[in-house]
């Protein structure tokens, strides 16, 4: 996969409290947004890859929903996120 274990630490420590925080929301939306984009860029050249477009729309649902949690809990959690991230224009 084109994220090594080094990069995935540094998103982490960067979204996540800690390194080994990996499972707070916020550090999950920026690890999908990292490889929605990825995705995206590969889909642009290989537009006949239908497996990696599915792929693709599971990993847009699955941030989604982790989006629409952090709305539930913490409005200001996800304002910063999205912010940071730039996913809303």
């Amino acid at each position: 996969m084109f994220l090594d274990s080094a990069k995935k630490k540094e998103i982490f420590e960067k979204y996540g409290k800690s390194a080994t925080n990996t499972g707070s929301a916020e550090s999950q939306i920026a690890l999908f947004t990292i490889r929605i984009a990825h995705l995206t860029e590969h889909l642009k050249v290989n537009h006949k890859d239908h497996s990696s477009e599915r792929a693709l729309k599971m990993l847009v649902g699955k941030r989604r929903r982790l989006l629409d949690y952090l709305i539930k809990v913490d409005i200001e959690r996800y304002r910063a996120i999205i912010k940071e991230l730039g996913i809303r224009k």
